[in-house]
């Protein structure tokens, strides 16, 4: 199954990447490039379709400055926006990424009102807060990125520790995107085989920290942006649940209503993925823990939410 069309809006190298992906597995026949920036989404665009005759894909990416080419997607992944810097937490980003996100929106619900919108700009959680706001989307319809692409880091981490293949480890990370998220490992299994079988507790507990730090690392590398090679797979992974109907179960960032004790907040939690989104939020047991460091995750969320207004 393939779709029309998908716009990814933000030609960045999160946008760009994530286009390039979308493009390369053929979800939609055509793939919209939108950005701002004179001229740059549509050099990336005809660059990524003229890669289209050797990789083998016959889908169309083309840029655009506004929004009259995206008209009619069925889904858009939001990747605009400032990426951090060293130095500035999550929370700086707020305010700026806030009004960008708004605009965003804004032209989202006039060219297509009945689309999914995957949101991907930081700071995640609030930030897919403010498209559904804008857009009045059901929550079926505006669902965020974060869990795929922690939970990435953590099976990475742990496969190079344990020495076994990235594909044999089963493991799940909710919570906001950040410091407070929360890895789950009494679902973590190599195989079916609880990891806390395979390696030690005090392993384990500095593979789950420097999984909260993840970005972080990665941003102190690069000094000038953020990590996108991953998280555009998180984005994709997602898309291609939506458009292929996989019924996917996946950590992503939803608006609960009640699940898990929390309501009126975007928080990543396990959701089924298919042709209308976000199709169920699955509840699943967990520990005492488990339960306390998800409402710590939560509570984090409210208080970057506090510094928006729209």
């Amino acid at each position: 199954m393939t779709m029309k069309k998908i716009t990814v809006v933000g030609a960045g190298h999160v946008g760009a990447t994530t286009a390039q992906r979308i493009a390369e597995k053929e979800l939609a026949r055509e793939v919209v490039l939108v950005d701002i920036l004179e001229g740059i989404p549509m050099g990336k665009g005809l660059d990524q379709t003229q890669s289209g005759p050797v990789e083998g894909f016959d889908s169309r990416v083309i840029g655009a400055n506004d929004y009259g080419a995206a008209k009619g997607s069925e889904v858009f992944v939001v990747t605009a926006g400032i990426p951090r810097k060293p130095g500035m937490s999550r929370d700086d980003l707020v305010k700026t990424n806030a009004d960008i996100v708004k605009s965003v929106s804004q032209e989202i619900k006039k060219v297509a009102p009945k689309s999914i919108i995957i949101m991907v700009s930081n700071p995640l959680d609030v930030m897919a807060w403010v498209a559904k706001e804008v857009t009045g989307f059901p929550r079926e319809r505006v669902i965020g990125m974060a869990g795929i692409l922690d939970t990435a880091r953590f099976r990475a981490f742990l496969a190079e520790a344990i020495d076994v293949s990235v594909e044999d480890i089963q493991a799940m990370v909710l919570g906001g995107h950040g410091d407070s998220m929360v890895p789950l490992i009494s679902y973590t299994t190599v195989s079916g085989i609880p990891v806390t079988q395979l390696i030690a507790r005090d392993k384990l507990d500095a593979i789950v920290e420097r999984t909260r730090k993840g970005g972080g690392e990665i941003v102190g590398y690069l000094k000038t942006g953020s990590a996108y090679y991953a998280p555009s797979s998180g984005a994709v992974q997602m898309v291609e649940a939506i458009v292929r109907d996989k019924k996917r179960l996946l950590p992503c960032a939803a608006w609960l209503e009640g699940e898990f004790g929390l309501s009126g907040l975007f928080v990543g939690v396990p959701c089924k993925l298919g042709a209308g989104g976000l199709e169920k939020v699955v509840e699943i047991e967990l520990t005492k823990d488990e339960q306390a460091a998800l409402e710590k995750s939560a509570d984090a969320v409210k208080k970057t939410w506090e510094v928006v207004t729209l």
